[in-house]
Parts: structure tokens; sequence; C-alpha cells
């Protein structure tokens, strides 16, 4: 789909809203727009074509202009307010702005500014838009996926007892990187023995010790396209009974919201398939965030799939699906694909398998 498509998609709900105009501030929506990397940029969207524009400061000049040839653009240093006067400039008085991106501060700014508009809050349109992919954006999330796998079997074969956690993270990251990948997803998180029941742990200098569980999730970054995945080993010995258990358990849990994933489902149904396997297994209160969320130019962004997520999944939707108990103090296992929900069902674009393996 080009960027001109979706402008013109954009466009034909600015006339649902009675709205004149829409200003977009958001790095991520402004490069779905208009092709445009930057920094520093807004995209206007009128009722008329060749009045849209593409606003960035002179830093970005040239490349604005080889990277959004269909967009003309304006070169200011007041990106917002250039943006804005534009829309104020031919005829709008109705001006949508992006309320979840745009800071308190910068909308009083930008209304004493602009005192003749009518300024209109709207929040997550294109983010809605976004939610479902073309056959560029679900190549490249395939890509970094693939990438993803590749490096993370390169790891595998690696990882050792007295490795710490910081030198298995940059060991992925590197192995990313020389897969193809343009950057980690985010930052990668290793987690071993008791840190593995933290959800979101930052690598330290902790030495794995045998029988440790080893908490892996990372994503490759690629043409702006994220992977996320997430793995949970044993390093140096044969797991425990009670470690067996906690990764079985963690595993139905992620193939029943898998298996719940289909057009037309209701996202929180899907988190309740899983946590529901979980729950009934006592251990509800060790599962405390969602199953999911989509994935795209943003790491986590439409649809987000929990128990008080509201919203349908449609068709060519790529989403993650990770279920997690962690045990305070004993560790914890997560496991997590990225899939791509489709009409025939979904497909998962992460490959590495799920079972559980012992390292070193």
């Amino acid at each position: 789909m080009s960027t001109l498509h979706r402008r013109d998609l954009i466009r034909a709900g600015l006339l649902e809203s009675d709205l004149d105009a829409l200003v977009v501030t958001c790095a991520s929506n402004v490069r779905y727009l208009s092709g445009f990397t930057g920094s520093s940029g807004a995209v206007v969207i009128t009722r008329h074509r060749d009045q849209d524009r593409l606003v960035t400061d002179s830093r970005y000049e040239i490349q604005a202009a080889a990277e959004s040839p269909d967009l003309a653009a304006l070169v200011e240093r007041h990106v917002a307010r250039t943006a804005f006067g534009h829309a104020a400039a031919n005829g709008a008085a109705r001006v949508g702005f992006e309320a979840d991106d745009l800071s308190v501060s910068t909308f009083e700014a930008l209304r004493g500014a602009h005192a003749a508009l009518e300024f209109v809050a709207t929040s997550r349109v294109v983010e809605q838009l976004r939610a479902c992919k073309d056959d560029d954006e679900i190549a490249s999330l395939t890509e970094a996926c693939r990438i993803g796998d590749v490096a993370l079997a390169r790891l595998i074969s690696e990882v050792r007892v007295g490795m710490t956690e910081r030198e298995i993270a940059r060991r992925l990251d590197q192995h990313m990187l020389d897969a193809g990948a343009d950057a980690s997803s985010f930052e990668t998180i290793v987690a071993s023995g008791p840190n593995s029941a933290i959800p979101h742990h930052r690598p330290t200098t902790r030495p794995i010790e045998p029988g440790d569980f080893l908490k892996v999730d990372f994503g490759a970054l690629y043409a702006g396209y994220h992977s996320d995945e997430t793995r949970t080993f044993v390093v140096g010995a044969q797991p425990l009974e009670w470690q067996s258990a906690l990764h079985a358990l963690v595993a139905r849990a992620q193939r029943a919201g898998i298996d719940a994933l289909r057009v037309g489902a209701n996202v929180r149904d899907v988190d309740l398939a899983a946590r529901s396997v979980i729950d009934d297994a006592g251990h509800s209160a060790h599962f405390g965030h969602g199953l999911g969320h989509g994935v795209g130019l943003d790491i986590h962004e439409a649809p987000m799939i929990g128990y008080s997520a509201t919203g349908i999944l449609g068709d060519r939707t790529p989403v993650t699906i990770e279920p997690g108990v962690y045990l305070p103090g004993l560790g914890g296992v997560r496991i997590e694909d990225t899939l791509v929900v489709l009409s025939g069902g979904p497909v998962s674009l992460t490959s590495t398998t799920r079972e559980l393996l012992v390292l070193g």
C-alpha cells in the first residue's frame, strides 16, 4: 500500500469526523504516512490531496525529498507550529491533532499561536489503520523474525555456565546485527536464575549457575519493523521437576492463546483462553501482564491483547502471544512468538523450538 493511499484512507475519515485537516506528529505515524524517517517531522492531511504536506526542519531537507518524493515538504524550524499554520492558511477551521502524542505545553503554545483554529483531539486514528499490514510490511516483519531466529540459534550453541547476563545479551545483539538487523528492537532481556522471575529484568553481571533458568526476550529491527520473541532455557544441568512443570504450563497457555487467534476474535477472549490455563493451575497471581500486543513500526502497538483490552482482530494483523509465570525468588518462564492473524488462521513468523532446551 503506497503512502499516498494511506493518506487517502485518513482523508476519507476527515469527512466522517467533520474535520478540515489532521496534523500527525507521532514519528511512527509520520513514517507510515510519508516514508520519512527523520526525528523531526509532521504530516498535514487535508481534504485536498494537493494541500497535503510533510513538515520538517533544515537538518532533514535532503532526506525528506529522497524518502517522500510524492509529498511536498515545508522546511521550517518550528515543525508543529508550521504544520498547523499550513492547515489554517488553506482554509481549515477544525483541525485534528494526535492527543496521545502532543504534550500539554506544546498544545497550549500551538493554541495560542493559532487562536482562530478549533483544535480537535483525536486518538489512535493512524494506529488503527496500521494494525492490519500490507504485503511489504509482513515481508519486513518476516525477515526481522528470521534474523532473530538465526541469531538465537547462534547464541544457543555458545551459552555456558559462568557467562554473565550482560555478556549473553551483547552476544545476541551482535548476532542480530551480523544476520542483517538494522538494530535490536529494544533492550535485550537476559534474566537468569531468580532474576527470571522479573518480567522485564535488565541484564546484570550475574554469572549463570548450573541449573539456572535463562529467559531471553529479544527482537530484531529490519526496515523499520520489529520482531519480538522470548524463550526460556535451563543451563548446565537437567531441569528439575518444578522447572519442567512450570515450562509445560506456560507452553500449554501459549498454545491455548494461539488457538484462539482468528479474524474477528475479541482480544479479551484471546487473553482469557491463555490466562484460564494458568489460573486453573493456581498461578493467577503469577501472571500479571497482558497476553500480547501488535508489532510493526513500534514494538508495542495496536491491538493490545489483555484482560482489560478492547478490540477485534482484523485480517493480516501481526501480534505476539507471550504468557508467563513468575515465582519471586525462584524463577520464571515466558514463551513468546510473533504471529500474523490471517483469514485461514494464525501463522507464526518466529520458528525457534518452544521445547525446554538444556544449554551448555
